[in-house]
């Protein structure tokens, strides 16, 4: 029944799917139909009327459809189709042949399906054209040869590439023109912001960077935040200048910007009448420029003739009078506001104030934006260094540590290869504790010792290297000369100290060129400082769970972690049947070695077995030192017969053990007394009574032995 219900609603999906394309094949049938017999004039009319009804309702279906959503391709060749129908009946009623004047319509039909239509869907649409075009030729019109419909498909086709080719040359150039227009755009935007000191001046290796570069640049926030300073800065000097032109009289007013190297100046705003203006940059010496630069001082001519040059105006001087007035900024000539008229009127005392009060303005407001895209850089900065600290003041393990401070690094800056470098001062060496990017697998966990490569040179210096980021893979080296990171033109190495001890390195490269310059260095040495106090933290929360869980003397669990461990493996023992024992040992005699020897003796004594203890286990196995001279293994899916094995082992191993002292060397025993889960004790307090019942029965017995408990051994103890 269920694939009877899925034959039936799949058929009437690829029905409903399927209306236009029958509708089109049924009305290309009438049309052959019509011109093979020729219906009534009577029947034509409602036909006409349904085929307008059809081809508006497939167009409204086809709007629909957004131009990359699944099936537009079939809405497409749905509406082309019916199109192509109605084209052939144009012609043949209006030519009554298809040879006449108004086949051309076809063509046309041919390049509009071509460029609206996708690809697939234009071919199957010329396909359609063509196969109702040869019903008509050799059913009604009774053809016998191809020549026509070869040569009409032919053409179809050239017309049909032409106009795909055309119009996707044109987007291709309307595309290349608003991108360079963009580029262009973000460019001058860019040297404006230099000018204005809103952005540093670009390094040496980035004046040779593609606009590609400046492009993406500009996408991100910093770029849009000196962007919108620009325009700001705009609109307040063309409001300031407007002023001046509507309140003085002026033909032009515009306001001239030194550009980075000072030479030049170039126009950063202006309003005139004229259209002959020179767009620049002009050199900083040329005519009343150059006397402005001199002196630091308003000059204001007037009665000048049309013989005069003034650098600005292309072709002769349209003006009488002018005023050039200096932006200072301190001692520095940061531009020149220029002011002049037509009337041969010169500027007044008053009018020169006003012109210096506009430079005042103009400045004032170029020192706001710098001030405001400042506040908004560090607003920036310190929240990113604020989620980073956040990260970091979370991870409490190494791993955590580094995985949070490549994270947090990459938020400041782009960078394709990171690693952390773990320092051990009193062992001289370097250990790479992680890496992210390429030749992971190589670099993690190798080791070398302090050498002049650039790792070793900042853990002694403190501070970061190279020079501006700026990697030289032929004089530099980062580890050693063997152990070497992907090659990239720009590598910076951080150190990680804490209060002036260092704990390693940070190192970040990156593929491109100036990758770590001014803007993010600083921001990446912070972020330094703070993944070296977590790292501080990190080793000291690990320090810390290492005296909670361990025993100080021997470096084996302690009761504690032992009771916390013991619940655990009893729970999995009984949750999956398995076997579980616990084994006691305790030393002989040792009160006599440690009267006799001294506890330093003792303590010699004490960590040898410790040593016997974790080489003899096996790594599910727990060792703990229990207290004083009293060792608890826990072994995991041992039988009663395994753990006397074991035990066993145990002690024949101490009894062959000799402990140095001062004049020659001391020999121990130990008993051990052994339980097994489940017949000893379904819990820990059961279990470790009847080891420790076993034990008794070992001291009792004569000392160095092992006695597994039994039932019988509990009765008579």
């Amino acid at each position: 029944m269920d694939t009877l219900v899925r034959i039936v609603l799949a058929s009437r999906i690829g029905l409903r799917n399927s209306l236009g394309m029958l509708a089109a094949l049924a009305f290309a049938c009438v049309l052959v139909a019509d011109v093979t017999v020729g219906f009534a004039p009577s029947w034509r009319y409602p036909i006409a009327v349904l085929y307008a009804i059809c081809i508006g309702a497939v167009l409204r279906a086809r709007l629909r459809y957004h131009a990359e959503a699944p099936g537009v391709a079939r809405k497409d060749v749905e509406l082309g189709a019916l199109i192509v129908v109605g084209a052939l009946a144009a012609v043949v009623n209006i030519d009554g042949s298809l040879d006449g004047p108004t086949y051309p319509l076809m063509y046309v039909t041919f390049v509009v399906a071509a460029v609206l239509a996708h690809s697939v869907a234009a071919a199957a649409i010329i396909g359609f054209a063509i196969a109702v075009e040869a019903a008509l030729r050799f059913v009604a019109y009774g053809e016998s040869t191809v020549w026509h419909l070869a040569t009409h498909g032919a053409f179809g086709a050239l017309f049909a590439v032409i106009g795909v080719l055309v119009i996707r040359a044109e987007v291709a150039r309307i595309r290349s023109h608003s991108r360079g227009r963009v580029k262009a755009e973000i460019e001058r935007m860019h040297v404006a912001a230099r000018s204005y000191r809103l952005l540093g001046a670009p390094a040496r290796v980035a004046d040779t960077a593609s606009s590609d570069a400046s492009a993406s640049c500009a996408d991100d926030d910093a770029g849009r935040l000196v962007r919108s300073s620009v325009e700001e800065i705009h609109q307040a000097v063309l409001f300031a200048l407007e002023l001046l032109r509507r309140s003085l009289g002026l033909h032009t007013a515009m306001l001239l910007w030194s550009t980075d190297t000072g030479t030049h100046l170039r126009i950063s705003e202006l309003t005139t009448d004229s259209e002959e203006l020179s767009e620049g940059p002009f050199t900083l010496g040329d005519g009343i420029f150059g006397a402005v630069a001199a002196d630091h001082g308003i000059v204001a001519l007037s009665g000048l003739k049309p013989s005069y040059a003034l650098p600005y105006y292309a072709h002769g001087c349209p003006v009488k009078s002018v005023a050039a007035v200096p932006v200072l900024e301190g001692e520095h000539l940061r531009g020149v506001l220029v002011a002049d008229r037509r009337q041969d009127v010169a500027f007044t005392d008053s009018e020169q104030e006003m012109l210096v009060a506009a430079t005042r303005y103009v400045l004032r407001a170029i020192q706001n934006e710098r001030v405001f895209v400042q506040l908004e850089r560090a607003k920036v900065e310190q929240g990113k260094l604020y989620r980073a600290a956040r990260a970091l003041g979370a991870a409490l393990s190494e791993r955590d540590v580094v995985e949070a401070s490549v994270r947090s690094a990459r938020e400041i800056a782009s960078f394709d290869f990171a690693a952390v470098t773990v320092y051990d001062e009193a062992k001289q060496t370097h250990e790479i504790r992680a890496v992210s990017g390429d030749a992971a697998d190589a670099l993690v966990g190798a080791r070398f010792r302090h050498n002049a490569g650039l790792v070793s040179m900042v853990v002694q210096n403190g501070h970061p290297l190279p020079y501006k980021g700026q990697f030289d893979r032929s004089r530099q080296i980062v580890f050693t000369a063997r152990i070497v990171p992907p090659s990239m033109p720009s590598i910076l190495v951080l150190p990680l100290l804490v209060h002036e001890r260092p704990l390693g390195t940070l190192v970040l490269g990156a593929r491109r060129n100036n990758a770590f310059g001014d803007a993010v260095r600083p921001t990446l040495e912070v972020l330094a400082s703070h993944v070296a106090v977590s790292l501080a933290n990190a080793r000291m929360v690990k320090r810390l769970e290492e005296l909670a869980t361990s025993d100080g003397l021997t470096g084996l669990y302690n009761k504690r972690a032992l009771l916390d461990m013991a619940d655990t493996k009893l729970a999995a023992a009984r949750r999956f049947s398995r076997k579980l024992s616990v084994m006691i040992v305790d030393l002989d005699h040792f009160k006599k070695v440690n009267d006799t020897h001294g506890h330093d003796t003792g303590d010699v004594v004490l960590k040898g077995l410790g040593a016997i203890l974790r080489k003899t286990k096996r790594t599910t196995d727990v060792v703990a030192r229990f207290g004083g001279e009293e060792f608890v293994l826990l072994c995991e899916e041992t039988d009663r017969e395994g753990a006397v094995l074991l035990a066993e082992r145990i002690r024949e191993e101490l009894m062959r053990a000799t402990f140095p002292i001062p004049n020659g060397s001391v020999g121990v025993t130990c008993s051990i007394g052994v339980a097994t889960y489940p017949e000893a004790g379904q819990d820990w307090e059961t279990l470790f009574k009847a080891a420790d019942e076993a034990l008794y029965v070992s001291k009792r017995s004569g000392r160095n032995r092992t006695t597994p408990w039994a039932p019988r051994r509990k009765n008579a103890a």
